[in-house]
Parts: C-alpha cells; sequence; structure tokens
C-alpha cells in the first residue's frame, strides 16, 4: 500500500475510459467533496460532455459529487452545479439531485439498464446519509420509478397560495420551517433532475395549481451559482406564458 497522488483528472479519465471499455457496466467515480471535480473539469469538458458529439463515443460514467452548504467552509460546500448545467446541451449528459432513498436508487438502476448511454451527474448532500426525515418505505424501492419532479406532500392541494421549487437538502429544511410555522397554503415542489427536463413534465408538476399562484425557486447557493441562472433562462419565458 502507497501513497496516491491528489489527481482528479487522472483518476477521473481511468474510470471514463473504463465506462467506454466496459458499456454494459455501471462505472462510477466518487468525490469526496463535490469540489474535487475542480481539478478534474477538463476531463468532463474535453470528453464526458462532448465525446458523443465529437466522436460519437457513449459512455454511462456516473459522476457522484457531494453538493451543500454544510458548513465545511468554501472549499467543500459546492460541487459547481452551474458549470454543468452550462455544459448541457442536445440531451449529452444527466445532471440530478435525488432527495430520498428510494429516488437514488432507481436514478442508479436507471442508469445501469438505460440503452440510453449518457453520463450521469448526480449531487449527493452529505447531511441527508444520517438526515432523520431521508428514508423511504420498502415499497417504493420495489415499484416505480426515478421521478424528475416530486409532488408536494400535504394531503390537500386547496389551500394553496405559493409554490416553493427547491431542490436537494434545502427541501427538508423548507419542510420543518413549514411545519413550525403552519404555513399550510405553501407548497414545496421537489426537482429531481435538472437536465433533461421538458417543458410538459414542469408543466404536469404545476397543474394541481390554478394560474396566477406565486411561484418562487429557492436554493441554498449564491444567485449566481446553482441552478437558478440556467432554469430562469431555459424556463422563465415558458412560465410567464402560463401565467406562474
Amino acid at each position: 500500500i502507497i501513497n496516491s497522488p491528489l489527481c482528479e483528472a487522472g483518476v477521473l479519465g481511468f474510470e471514463y475510459g473504463y465506462s467506454l471499455d466496459c458499456p454494459n457496466g455501471l462505472v462510477i467515480w466518487e468525490a469526496q467533496f463535490g469540489d474535487f471535480w475542480n481539478v478534474a473539469q477538463v476531463i468532463v469538458d474535453q470528453f464526458i460532455a462532448s465525446a458523443e458529439d465529437k466522436w460519437g463515443r457513449l459512455s454511462h460514467l456516473t459522476m457522484l459529487l457531494p453538493h451543500g452548504f454544510e458548513g465545511a467552509g468554501p472549499e467543500h460546500c459546492s460541487a459547481r452545479l452551474e458549470r454543468f448545467l452550462l455544459l448541457t446541451a442536445e440531451d449529452n449528459i444527466q445532471v440530478t439531485q435525488p432527495s430520498t432513498p428510494a429516488q437514488y436508487f432507481h436514478l442508479l438502476r436507471r442508469q445501469a439498464m438505460w440503452r440510453w448511454s449518457k453520463p450521469l451527474v448526480v449531487l449527493t448532500p452529505k447531511s441527508l446519509l444520517r438526515h432523520p426525515a431521508v428514508v423511504s418505505p420498502l415499497d417504493d424501492f420495489t415499484s416505480g420509478s426515478f421521478q424528475k419532479i416530486l409532488p408536494d406532500t400535504r394531503s390537500s392541494q386547496d389551500k394553496t397560495q405559493r409554490i416553493l421549487v427547491c431542490s436537494g437538502k434545502v427541501y427538508y429544511e423548507l419542510a420543518e420551517k413549514r411545519q413550525q410555522l403552519q404555513a399550510e397554503h405553501v407548497a414545496i415542489i421537489r426537482l429531481e433532475q435538472y437536465y433533461p427536463l421538458k417543458e410538459e413534465v414542469l408543466l404536469e408538476a404545476l397543474s394541481p395549481y390554478p394560474s396566477g399562484t406565486d411561484l418562487v425557486w429557492v436554493q441554498e447557493e449564491p444567485a449566481n451559482m446553482g441552478a437558478w441562472s440556467f432554469l430562469k433562462v431555459r424556463f422563465g419565458d415558458f412560465l410567464a406564458e402560463h401565467n406562474f
């Protein structure tokens, strides 16, 4: 046993190459912290996000990147979601952030079973590993599939005056605050897959609510980070046309 160099570019490059040679395998690269891919970004830019368009090379590679403002300091809080979203085009990669164990299971299962071979980026907040509310019943594992958007969990949507759309661990913070304030007029919808995501899927998630309902995107990242800029450009005009 010897010390290996801290060379994310070399390691991720190896895993990407292995995924090309093993197209039926589920090859996963997990970073200890999400921002470790900073040093490996050239592999993402030059190969993972663009090899299909440049050379017709397909890959099932999965990248697990811890992400979340959880007190670990500026170098260990962000997987730079905004960089991945800037690289998305023509269904070249998948960018996701599952918020339940069953969702995570079905996401990896989908990646292993799909004949649609695309690299998968999974944001995985570390705090959710031990959060008491982050549990799934066994039936959710044995049936169903990965859902790109999870609906609000309230028993009735009739009193909704505001819709919060969020992703990742901030959902549990919002849900806890809603319970404390007894704010039953607030719906919370979880965006589990950022890309690819069609307008129809988003509109279906909003269909239980009347046109004109106040709609707010909530993220823990600053405005120039995270998904806000991407979602505003991607869906802003579409939502305005439907009066949200």
